[in-house]
């Protein structure tokens, strides 16, 4: 193995190298057996300046093809609230072209790697995330201290390959070249039950993303992905998918985050919720499991670490659980679409911190918000959110605040909106307990049973908001029984 004096020699021959400097890259110069889902990871003896300009060119090393372009002088986002233009939605992916803005033959708007790109038409960095052809923004280096971390387009590097990284100058200041390394010759098994993802490049794969890729969207026994400690940052969004459990090795030493808001990641203005095989095409959080049956998210942190509406999860589909996990987010901290239970789930927001369309079942779990709790949105046709044994405590400068709102939302109400507490310990709530509620509520359940205080005596419920109802076991035994079931509200029976 080369000294890292040595490699930095190698790699900068052509800039001019502070005497001393030690930059180590990982992959390391002339590494085997890589991960093709891989990050490149420059290691600076000081904190580096990233500049506003230059390519990142990663080429196969044996044909010479440039397989992936980064251009830093294009915008990873937009940082201001905006609508954004998007290309129709494609069954198959945008293809990254060799070349500086070329132009796909299929007119699909260009090149992701370039700048001319096709989710957005626009200026913006893109990359493709679980096969969603409109594309995400994303940050092609991130500078954390003394480590850039650069992230090539998602899928674009292959097993069996061997490949050569050119960066020019203009990125760090001094040009880089022949770094090299070579991918594995094959991922695991297609039938392997059980994979391994490890930042540090040990695993199956180096990123949860790159797991979630290869793993069948279906397969007949449970595929467990198992994630050991580290620190993941990168957008996760998978859709379709089945009979997968996603494992962490500890919940609070796997952290999956990412900057992702609805500002630099937006709705996109002229796709309809019926176009995707999901429930929308919703861009802005940092881990999303969009229309999937019997997923299960276990001992993981996962985290959006810019405020505005930004959930650190979003999960939409059937019988999926989320357990033991931590999700911060800002405002719609967790949205959940569809029925989920959440065991031993602890949730950090700023606001409307449980959003979403039900059902959904919390069993000891802590929330906790600056501002209302939550938005609920359900339909006459499913429950709506249902926490047993769970403890509310508000957070911040915001003052006592209500446990959930229900104001109308752009014309529209929902009448039959439903959150449920057994048992449930406050803390900083408002004594109405339940905020504003436009339009009829007479199908309204906002309820309670045996609300505590932190001291463990009774809540005073006597200034609670009209709208809301207190339960009794002396009237209401059977429903309390049937509320604190919860296969009775999700309609199955959780494992």
């Amino acid at each position: 193995m080369m000294k890292p004096r040595l490699l930095c020699t190698l790699l900068f021959a052509t800039a001019a190298v502070p005497a001393g400097a030690a930059i180590t890259p990982l992959p390391a110069n002339g590494a085997q057996q890589v991960n093709p889902d891989t990050h490149l990871v420059l290691r600076f003896d000081q904190a580096p300046a990233l500049g506003k300009s230059g390519l990142i060119r990663i080429y196969d090393a044996v044909s010479g093809k440039l397989v992936d372009t980064l251009d830093l002088s294009i915008p990873a986002g937009p940082t201001e609230r905006t609508r954004l233009p998007a290309a129709p939605y494609l069954a198959t992916p945008y293809v990254y072209a060799d070349g500086p803005r070329a132009t796909n033959a299929n007119t699909k708007a260009g090149t992701p790697s370039a700048g001319a790109e096709p989710g957005d038409g626009s200026k913006y960095q893109l990359t493709i995330i679980g096969g969603f052809t409109d594309g995400f923004h994303f940050h092609p280096v991130i500078v954390h201290d003394k480590t850039a971390t650069i992230y090539p387009h998602n899928n674009v590097l292959e097993y069996g390959k061997r490949y050569r990284v050119q960066i020019d100058d203009a990125v760090f200041g001094t040009a880089i070249k022949g770094w090299e390394f070579g991918t594995k010759a094959h991922g695991p098994a297609a039938d392997a039950q059980r994979v391994t993802v490890s930042a540090d490049g040990t695993g199956d794969f180096s990123t949860v993303q790159g797991a979630l890729d290869y793993v069948p969207d279906h397969p007949a026994k449970r595929v467990t992905i198992f994630v050991r400690n580290g620190d993941y940052e990168e957008i996760v969004y998978f859709r379709n998918k089945s009979n997968i459990t996603v494992q962490g090795e500890q919940r609070e030493k796997v952290r999956v985050h990412y900057a992702n808001n609805e500002v630099f990641n937006p709705h996109p203005a002229n796709i309809s919720t019926n176009e995707l095989p999901g429930t929308f095409p919703s861009r802005r959080a940092a881990f999303a499991a969009d229309n999937v049956k019997g997923v299960h998210l276990r001992d993981l942190t996962l985290e959006t670490t810019l405020q505005g509406q930004a959930e650190g999860l979003l999960i939409t589909g059937s019988e999926n659980i989320v357990a033991n996990t931590t999700v911060i987010g800002s405002g719609d901290a967790l949205q959940v679409n569809g029925s989920t239970y959440l065991p031993d789930v602890k949730v950090v927001g700023h606001g409307d911190t449980v959003l979403g369309r039900g059902p959904s079942f919390f069993e000891r779990c802590e929330i906790e918000s600056q501002f209302a709790y939550m938005w609920i949105r359900n339909p006459a046709t499913n429950h709506g959110n249902v926490f047993k044994d769970c403890r509310f405590t508000t957070i911040g400068n915001g003052g006592p605040t209500e446990l959930a709102r229900l104001p109308s939302n752009k014309g529209k109400n929902y009448p039959y909106a439903e959150a449920v507490l057994i048992n449930a310990i406050l803390s900083g709530i408002s004594p109405a307990g339940w905020g504003q509620v436009d339009g009829d509520a007479s199908n309204i359940h906002f309820w309670e049973f045996n609300s505590r205080n932190p001291d463990g005596t009774p809540v005073d419920v006597s200034k609670r908001n009209p709208v809301s109802r207190q339960l009794t076991m002396e009237k209401d035994a059977e429903t309390i029984r049937n509320y604190s079931n919860p296969a009775w509200v999700l309609g199955w029976t959780p494992q």
